[in-house]
């Protein structure tokens, strides 16, 4: 199988990676100058990562906190520029230190170049951050 490289195999292959908790590979899926952005995050977490050693980072401890067993009611918008897309996701598991459930909804606007992830806007709910265990960005909230 060649890898992907329209926006939405990305983004699902991507989707796939994480439930596999292999961050490694999911990393690998972006541009050494891809720009993720989380316009609604609270204070103390980070706003934008720039790069993808930023994005490595942000990620290397998410397996450890957030144990993800699935992306249930994807669905993926086309958009009017061909190397975009919106997706519509739930993301649901349990978080790890405590055993709670997680069931995140979310909404990304997801960019490829060269079939690789450019740019990711994730909208995601930031009260789901103040369940005890979520945080895995080490942030000092």
């Amino acid at each position: 199988m060649s890898a992907p490289t329209s926006p939405a195999d990305l983004h699902c292959h991507g989707l796939r990676l994480l439930l596999d908790k292999d961050i490694a590979a999911w990393v690998a899926l972006w541009a050494e100058d891809g720009l993720m952005e989380f316009p609604f995050a609270p204070e103390g977490w980070p706003k934008r990562l720039e790069g993808r050693d930023a994005v490595a980072a942000y990620m290397s401890r998410y397996p450890d906190h957030i144990d993800l067993h699935d992306f249930p009611e994807l669905r993926i918008h086309l958009t009017a520029e061909p190397e975009t897309v919106v997706a519509e996701m739930r993301g649901v598991g349990r978080l790890v230190e405590s055993g709670s459930p997680f069931d995140m909804t979310y909404i990304a606007v997801v960019t490829a170049r060269d079939g690789l992830i450019s740019s990711y806007r994730d909208y995601w709910n930031p009260l789901a951050v103040l369940e005890t265990g979520a945080d895995f960005t080490g942030s000092s909230r």
